[in-house]
């Protein structure tokens, strides 16, 4: 089975990298981590990924400015995105944030592979 290709694009360096690292360690994912968000849509126009896990505070450029510009390239708009935020709880309703799924931070490893599995309709 081919590994899925993950994209991360967060401000917090050291958020990707940890999940980055423990993403590749199960094998079942090849993982490209962005921080800087005004780089993210060509970053993943390069990657090309499976899913995208988008922060939506960021400096620069907010999560839905880059999910415009993902969504509006023919090459991307059909990649699955999450938005990753610690501005909204999971508890305070509703699942998604402007039409997108999102997970509330701080996020699990065990929630990350959940979701790729949902979004992706493929075993992780």
């Amino acid at each position: 089975m081919n590994p899925k290709r993950v994209l991360i694009v967060d401000d917090e360096s050291g958020f990707t990298r940890l999940l980055k690292l423990t993403l590749q360690k199960t094998g079942a994912f090849i993982v490209r981590e962005e921080n800087d968000g005004t780089q993210a849509w060509l970053t993943a126009r390069e990657f090309e990924p499976d899913i995208i896990f988008l922060d939506v505070v960021m400096p620069k450029i907010d999560g839905g400015d880059v999910a415009q510009q993902i969504r509006s390239d023919p090459k991307l708009d059909g990649v699955p995105i999450i938005f990753l935020t610690a501005i909204v709880s999971a508890k305070e309703g509703g699942q998604e944030i402007g039409g997108y799924p999102f997970l509330a931070k701080p996020v699990t490893v065990e929630a990350i592979v959940n979701a790729i599995r949902e979004h992706t309709n493929k075993e992780g």
